[in-house]
């Protein structure tokens, strides 16, 4: 007898009573079942194999997404959130009517005083909309007729990684699963050959350290693994092991993989572990990536007015206009959702140095991603999201000049922008007190986020839940309240 037959005849308590479970627990869960099939709403066992479609509440506006996420949290008072009167008070102490209290990171709670930092950028009125965009961000002001800026994001984490996990995953507790695995489990791929969630992390210039990017933010949680997002590297391989060894073919390489296709196929019907079944769906979808990747990423096609258009880093693999650009060409392919990371915006000091040079990196390229949506009659059907996990406090954190200054977290109110996919191009929705601290008109909380991005893609936040530890799970959080943001929507 085999080791690898040893191996099945093996079984352990979980399986016996797996395979068991034919009388009342067999029924038990028929009725589980049942109960989520008669639920139109509901995550269903078909769902789980990514066929698509299936929590699909109504007709999307969008049938895809990209996130443009600005790790470190971007200063909304540098860039978008415009407070004239601030400038009348450079170094007062921000009044504690306005601070009422609220929870400081520990590395200004301990300052004597909270001298009010005025931005040191201008700002103008652009377009249609008469939107105040910083002049740090030229390109992105040239489209503030194609976006909604929304003023008044806000959420409960006060730190980077518990905020970053729950504006990505819906909870601040590590573990669950990321929107692109909430989208890839409910919708599927419209494209067999690519994943349906991509990952690219880009390159920064701000000269400083950056908060670390852990994969679980793009990872499954506890739908199956073949939901989490893959990332594509900028050097060799785009994803590791992808190209076959030295002396093995395609043919050999596909026979070997047939071999081992088998032997799994075997382990799942004896076992019946779902883990081995996303296994084999992973094997073929890494086979098949061997043709679709480097297609993907060979931009050799790609005319010069184009890279003009994306800015002179789009040529630079690993940079954010380089990914903005392999964004486009995913949602021409069909792929469900293209997140891409660029870090180094948490200017505790020198703001003023650091942040013209993130804004460098980011304003071209997200503004031409945009145009070349639009250009494509993609802009219709693929929705844009661009922000960071909270924004920046109005007092100064450490050393206070005319020229320089940096700012502290900021979970309270914060600024973000989208586009296409039925967002209403034009609009400023919100607004904040006069230091842009609190809210006083139209809050959006991070769940609001979530369940806009979901409604746009035709899913209905309440609705989609899949059942893990006995409760009816989902992006939103379960107990927990999120409302669609309607005043942006067409």
């Amino acid at each position: 007898m085999s080791p690898y037959t040893d191996y099945l005849t093996y079984e352990t308590r979980r399986q016996f009573f797996g395979k068991s479970a034919k009388g009342l627990g067999m029924a038990a869960l028929g009725s589980l079942m049942g109960a989520q099939f008669a639920n139109p709403g509901s995550a269903t066992a078909a769902g789980a194999e990514g066929t698509g479609n299936v929590v699909q509440h109504f007709t999307p506006k969008a049938k895809r997404a990209i996130y443009l996420f600005m790790s470190g949290a971007p200063s909304q008072l540098d860039l978008f959130d415009y407070k004239p009167k601030m400038k009348a008070m450079y170094d007062k102490d921000l009044p504690e009517s306005i601070r009422m209290g609220q929870r400081l990171t520990t590395m200004t709670s301990g300052q004597k005083r909270f001298p009010i930092a005025p931005t040191i950028f201008d700002f103008q009125r652009h377009g249609q909309s008469g939107a105040w965009v910083s002049e740090l961000l030229p390109h992105t002001a040239k489209i503030v007729d194609d976006i909604a800026i929304v003023k008044t994001l806000w959420t409960e984490a006060i730190n980077h990684d518990p905020a970053i996990t729950y504006i990505q995953t819906g909870s601040q507790i590590p573990g669950r699963p990321s929107l692109g695995a909430w989208l890839s489990y409910g919708l599927g791929s419209e494209n067999e050959n690519l994943p349906s969630f991509v990952v690219l992390n880009s390159t920064w210039s701000a000269k400083r350290d950056a908060q670390a990017l852990f994969s679980r933010l793009w990872g499954s949680g506890f739908l199956p693994s073949k939901h989490q997002g893959v990332a594509l590297r900028s050097q060799g391989d785009p994803v590791l092991y992808l190209s076959n060894p030295n002396g093995v073919s395609p043919e050999i390489r596909r026979s070997m993989l047939d071999g081992v296709q088998a032997l799994n196929q075997k382990h799942f019907d004896e076992v019946g572990d779902p883990e081995t079944h996303a296994r084999i769906t992973q094997y073929e979808m890494a086979f098949r990536m061997q043709s679709s990747v480097p297609d993907l990423t060979d931009l050799s096609d790609e005319p010069d007015y184009i890279f003009d258009m994306y800015g002179p880093d789009s040529r630079k693999p690993g940079t954010f206009a380089y990914h903005c650009l392999l964004a486009r060409r995913m949602a021409e392919r069909g792929v469900r959702l293209t997140q891409i990371f660029h870090r180094g915006w948490d200017q505790h000091g020198n703001l003023t140095g650091d942040l013209p040079l993130q804004c460098q990196d980011v304003d071209q390229p997200s503004a031409a991603l945009v145009e070349d949506l639009k250009m494509r009659g993609l802009l219709d059907d693929t929705l844009v999201v661009w922000g960071g996990e909270f924004g920046r406090t109005v007092y100064c954190q450490g050393g206070l000049s005319q020229t320089n200054y940096g700012r502290d977290h900021h979970p309270r109110c914060f600024t973000m922008w989208m586009a296409g996919g039925g967002i209403k191009g034009g609009t400023v929705y919100g607004e904040t007190d006069d230091f842009s601290y609190n809210i006083v008109r139209d809050p959006v909380h991070i769940r609001d986020l979530s369940a806009t991005i979901l409604h746009q893609l035709g899913i209905d936040h309440e609705r989609f839940t899949v059942k893990f530890q006995g409760a009816d799970m989902r992006l939103t959080g379960v107990e927990a309240h999120a409302h669609v943001v309607k005043g942006i929507l067409t």
